[in-house]
């Protein structure tokens, strides 16, 4: 699905009436870490909100990134999210963090 049709309800039914999907998305899946990272530094200038991450999933061990731009309250932000994530996989796969 293209972002306009993700982000815009009245254009998704147009394109999709059948889809079951209300609302605008909160997730927007990119095909690389370039278009990811153009979307986002858009939607954080254009967008009135507090973005948080990048994020990276599907790592093995918990890993944060933060870009030349952050701001204090980013690493704040950045730095909650790291610690609920610690907490969430220590309790999932304790012995995760404790083998190198």
């Amino acid at each position: 699905m293209h972002a306009d049709a993700a982000l815009s309800e009245e254009i998704r039914m147009q394109i999709m009436p059948q889809s079951t999907l209300k609302g605008s998305a909160n997730l927007l899946v990119m095909p690389n870490v370039d278009a990811a990272n153009i979307t986002y530094n858009a939607v954080k200038v254009l967008a009135d909100c507090v973005p948080i991450g990048p994020i990276l999933l599907g790592t093995r061990h918990i890993a944060q990134i933060v870009t030349n731009a952050v701001t204090t309250r980013g690493i704040v932000n950045v730095t909650a999210v790291s610690a609920v994530g610690a907490q969430v996989f220590t309790e999932v796969s304790p012995h995760q963090f404790t083998s190198a």
